[in-house]
């Protein structure tokens, strides 16, 4: 019989959100496994935009806008530290960022929306503001835009980041500090322990912890039911694509928008609820399309090299959840469609969180409490 293994925490999941919380409680001598699961796999983490982004985060919810605005804050000292242990850069960049606006009532109804999300947290000072063509123009001198771009908004605290070179840094750092990162490990049962702790299950082995954080995506409903952790979660399927490699184009990054250290420009992101469905379609491509030439007409002639898609995690409300369960203490989800921007933040106070295994009371309304499941279909 397969000898059982023993750690502090076990994450499930090695994607975005579980290989920060693993790369953060893998600090300080804590034992921590990650248990991954096979390429096959739903993760959102393979069409990830990489923007670490604040300007509209959290609109109608100011608890998740504090949080976008503090992970944001801690981003440059976190990349930094990570580039340092790790040795892989991550192409990050704190220098703003757009939002395009085509067509006046399209510049109206964005003003009106960040003003309303600033009103939100008055206790901050504005982030963002709204830049007419003129002003648009000036701050990206050399670019052409399209005729009907009316303007953008540009949030200071706005930037974007290599996501795959950061998901392989916090892997690469977690095996640094000591962690273990199992892949093509599937979790299939958690079972509380009567003496306390859990023992967890996959690919034919047992491991055992005092805590369990569950980061597996979508399949952390499933997880999650096993320990008394009901979140309602659903897919959505986001739809991008990548250009051949070109001059500098755009120095800024934007939403849907945006062109990397290498080159290439990354156009996206669809927003469809069509299930598990990981279709990629020609009437997205159109779409895509045609709103990138809308905002920069020389794209036209760049080649387009791959579309792709994947399916992001929603909660019914957008927002994250963090929780530990009632009934079997030691057992943790985390949950979010916002891993780059909010990696920092579960690297750091989160991950600092769970090894002192109480959550600060401003992380209380990321409960899922907030969902009436039974309501929830």
């Amino acid at each position: 019989m397969p000898r059982t293994e023993s750690y502090d925490v076990i994450v499930i999941g090695g994607g975005m959100v579980g290989a920060a919380v693993a790369y953060g409680l893998a600090n300080n001598h804590t034992r921590v496994l990650v248990l991954d699961g096979g390429d096959t796999d739903f993760r959102a983490a393979k069409a990830n935009f990489g923007l670490v982004w604040v300007q509209g985060k959290g609109y109608g919810n100011p608890a998740y806008q504090r949080l976008s605005h503090e992970a944001a804050q801690l981003w440059p000292l976190f990349a930094n530290r990570l580039t340092d242990e790790t040795g892989i850069r991550l192409d990050y960049e704190s220098k703003g960022g757009l939002n395009f606006c085509v067509g006046e009532s399209q510049w109206e109804a964005r003003q009106a929306r960040l003003s309303q999300w600033h009103g939100e947290m008055p206790e901050r000072a504005p982030c963002t503001e709204m830049l007419d063509r003129s002003a648009l123009q000036k701050l990206l001198p050399g670019v052409r835009l399209g005729d009907d771009v009316s303007g953008a908004s540009f949030g200071a605290t706005d930037g974007h980041v290599n996501p795959l070179r950061l998901l392989a840094a916090l892997q690469k750092g977690l095996v640094r500090r000591g962690g273990t990162l199992l892949g093509n490990h599937a979790v299939d049962r958690i079972s509380p322990l009567s003496k306390g702790g859990f023992s967890v299950h996959a690919n034919h082995q047992r491991f055992d912890a005092a805590q369990i954080v569950i980061a597996a995506g979508l399949s952390s409903s499933a997880l999650g039911s096993m320990v008394e952790l009901d979140v309602p979660l659903r897919p959505q399927r986001g739809q991008l694509m990548v250009t051949e490699r070109l001059a500098p184009l755009l120095p800024l990054p934007a939403s849907g928008i945006r062109q990397t250290q290498e080159g290439t420009v990354m156009i996206g992101l669809t927003q469809e609820d069509v299930g598990f469905d990981l279709s990629t379609t020609p009437a997205a491509a159109a779409q895509m399309s045609r709103k990138a030439l809308q905002v920069l007409p020389d794209l036209a002639a760049a080649r387009l090299i791959r579309q792709w898609s994947c399916l992001r995690i929603m909660t019914p409300d957008g927002c994250p959840v963090y929780a530990e369960s009632a009934v079997y203490p030691g057992a943790w989800i985390a949950l979010c469609h916002s891993g780059v921007t909010l990696a920092s933040f579960h690297a750091g106070p989160l991950a600092s969180c769970l090894r002192n295994a109480k959550l600060e009371p401003r992380l209380n309304f990321f409960h899922h409490e907030r969902f009436d499941v039974s309501s929830i279909e």
